[in-house]
């Protein structure tokens, strides 16, 4: 009986494997192509399948970029995440977990065309609903280390949380932008120091201006 199961355990492990794979290739392909151009004949041509091997893997491609967005929401908020969890500071977990994140998508920038590519189709897809998820969840982690910085008396107590989270999360988001503008998305790790900076200004009490 042990003698029939090794195939099958070995089998399952191919298939896991080549899943992830197939996820990898296409994160790396966005980087390349509009994800919405994005044919299953490309991905599988750049693993060395056929389209029909392909499908034995998923059974179609909405379950393919389900497992796409979930890889990449997993990446992201561990990877994200984790480096904010060695800081007990709240303005330092704040701000390794930009650099981090800056870090993440220069080693993966078809990331942010996956995400914003999701997000603009119609409907309510799985893959939409998980990218949906993971952006709230980021921004709820950001609102709590604010929270946690004003407790800490690291950040002034009259900042709007909220307000500074959609702020942090619009600074990564514009460079970004502007690294796909420029072309030159790896000269985004020098320029995300100096941006948390100009963020970071926020953290502080501005005092009243004198009366003219």
């Amino acid at each position: 009986m042990s003698d029939r199961q090794l195939p099958s355990k070995r089998a399952y492990q191919s298939t896991e494997q080549r899943q992830s794979a197939t996820v990898e290739a296409v994160v790396h392909l966005c980087a390349e192509q509009d994800p919405s151009t994005l044919t299953t004949a490309r991905i599988a041509d750049e693993i060395g399948l056929s389209q029909g091997a392909l499908f034995k893997h998923f059974p179609n491609k909405n379950s393919l970029w389900e497992s796409v967005a979930s890889w990449v929401s997993g990446q992201l908020t561990d990877h994200v995440f984790s480096v904010a969890d060695q800081y007990e500071q709240a303005d330092k977990a704040l701000e390794a977990m930009f650099l981090a994140h800056i870090g993440f998508i220069v080693r993966h920038p078809g990331i942010p065309r996956l995400m914003l590519g999701e997000l603009q189709k119609p409907g309510n897809s799985a893959a939409k609903r998980i990218v949906r998820q993971t952006l709230a969840n980021y921004r709820q982690k950001v609102i709590s280390l604010l929270n946690l910085g004003i407790k800490q008396q690291r950040i002034t107590s009259t900042i709007d949380s909220e307000a500074a989270a959609v702020l942090y999360l619009g600074a990564i988001q514009g460079l970004v932008v502007q690294g796909m503008i420029g072309g030159d998305i790896h000269s985004l790790e020098q320029a995300a120091p100096r941006i948390f900076r100009l963020y970071s200004a926020s953290f502080q009490e501005i005092p009243d201006a004198p009366q003219a």
